[in-house]
């Protein structure tokens, strides 16, 4: 069943969001006013090394929450989702992706709301190359046992979408790689 929309109406813009309002029809005729956010796609890293992840301890003002996080923020324009994403992972831990990123899960945090895209990658090498640029990011990182992450997610230290959908991505594909090596 796919909605139509009629037509869209700017509520608000700035550099950053847009929020609109929308005149959908449902598939049986009858018509919602419906809110959307619009953003533009995001990027970041699960980044990897000596069976560690590398996380931020971020509070969340909107949701007055703390968690952990992987690197991630808004593609530049003229940056690919690749280069976004090492800039980020710079920027946010000051530790510098080495090599190729590979490409491990893209994802809509919120489809039914918002339009974000986030391009995920998978980084096995890095250095640390000084201070995060971007200390307002976080209180603290850290290297995070891969064996410690589903009991994070589980017990809610771990709750931001894209987060937990590429770090439970990583640990499919991690255990698989694991069973292959049994």
């Amino acid at each position: 069943m796919r909605w139509k929309v009629n037509s869209k109406r700017t509520l608000y813009r700035d550099q950053w969001v847009h929020l609109s309002t929308a005149d959908v029809e449902l598939p049986d005729g009858r018509h919602l006013d419906h809110r959307l956010i619009e953003t533009g796609p995001g990027a970041g890293a699960v980044v990897v090394k000596d069976d560690k992840v590398l996380l931020l301890w971020r509070h969340r003002f909107i949701t007055d929450t703390w968690g952990w996080e992987i690197p991630i923020g808004g593609i530049e324009p003229g940056e690919t989702p690749e280069e976004a994403a090492r800039r980020e992972v710079e920027e946010e831990t000051g530790w510098r992706p080495l090599g190729l990123l590979s490409p491990l899960i893209y994802t809509q945090p919120s489809p039914g709301l918002m339009t974000a895209e986030h391009h995920i990658f998978l980084s096995l090498d890095c250095v640390n190359i000084g201070e995060p640029l971007d200390k307002f990011e976080s209180d603290r990182l850290d290297w995070v046992p891969i064996k410690d992450l589903a009991s994070l997610i589980k017990k809610g230290s771990i709750t931001a979408a894209t987060s937990t959908v590429a770090l439970l991505f990583y640990l499919q594909v991690w255990a698989e790689l694991e069973h292959e090596n049994d």
